[in-house]
């Protein structure tokens, strides 16, 4: 008898699809193949999400999902929430996946290919939220990285939150704009699990 494995599985009350999903199979044969680690489902979704579900009092009408990937983070804030989401990333083959996400969960977001440091002060200042997790993962990402919160914060953006799982040039990002603008450093466990990280928080409002 042959096994069958499932196609979805849940994360944070998301169906996400495996990789042998069918239509995930299918964007592949379409040519779609995400260059920058697009592909990964980063913990630090998870633990992005489970903070803000355990700290949110004002609820978002507007959230920029930045270096996005399958969007889990602002798909969750649209499903949650109802919030208007812009899932942002530079790499455009991760958006067939972005929206499959998406329309499994039975919401929209809107996908927008750009890189961290075109993300320009109207865009920034029009979202209440600004979210990101594990984005910091090489020492080149650094300046951008930084140069998008800086804008967000100095935009008027009200809350920003990004999540990693502790990677150094994380650290550095956070020291910079701790020094220059203060916020905080929130260390995170999703419950007894194992996923943890830490958030670069700063309420802006």
């Amino acid at each position: 008898m042959a096994t069958h494995y499932p196609s979805l599985k849940t994360i944070a009350g998301l169906q996400v699809p495996y990789a042998r999903h069918p239509r995930v199979r299918a964007i592949k044969h379409q040519g779609h193949h995400p260059s920058i680690h697009g592909t990964k489902l980063w913990n630090s979704s998870g633990v992005l999400i489970d903070y803000i579900a355990s700290t949110t009092e004002t609820t978002p009408q507007s959230v920029i999902d930045a270096g996005c990937g399958w969007g889990l983070t602002g798909i969750w804030c649209a499903k949650t929430f109802g919030s208007a989401v812009a899932s942002v990333d530079a790499d455009a083959s991760v958006m067939p996946y972005l929206e499959l996400v998406a329309e499994l969960n039975e919401v929209e977001v809107t996908p927008v290919v750009a890189r961290f440091e075109q993300l320009d002060s109207p865009l920034l200042g029009a979202a209440d939220w600004l979210i990101a997790a594990d984005v910091c993962f090489w020492e080149e990402l650094v300046d951008p990285v930084t140069t998008m919160i800086e804008r967000a914060i100095e935009s008027g953006t009200k809350r920003i939150m990004i999540s990693d799982p502790r990677r150094e040039p994380f650290f550095t990002v956070a020291d910079t704009i701790l020094s220059e603008y203060g916020g905080e450093l929130v260390e995170w466990r999703v419950g007894t699990s194992r996923h943890s990280g830490v958030i670069l928080v700063i309420e802006n409002a």
